[in-house]
């Protein structure tokens, strides 16, 4: 697996936001976009976000029970990948 950096995070209109507005926009859109899963950041013990997580809750979007990537791009793709495995049962 490859580990991704995003550093460079922008809005809809391409301007720079901070890391913790970036990470809340894109939990909307996760959990828009993947309405069968319950999607939120880990938080680490030190308090800092951690891994990008996702715990099905409808069968019929997808077959793993719980998916954790580092970044919201991998999860989103895993989700993806998840939703298309599911129509294949």
């Amino acid at each position: 697996m490859t580990l991704v950096m995003e550093t460079d995070r922008r809005d809809d209109q391409g301007l720079r936001m901070d890391t913790r507005a970036w990470d809340e926009q894109e939990l909307g859109r996760l959990r828009a976009d993947f309405g069968g899963w319950r999607i939120w950041r880990a938080v680490k013990s030190d308090g800092r976000l951690g891994e990008w997580v996702a715990s099905l809750h409808d069968p019929r979007v997808g077959v793993e029970p719980t998916v954790m990537l580092p970044t919201a791009r991998l999860l989103r793709e895993a989700l993806v990948t998840q939703a298309e495995r599911a129509c294949r049962r």
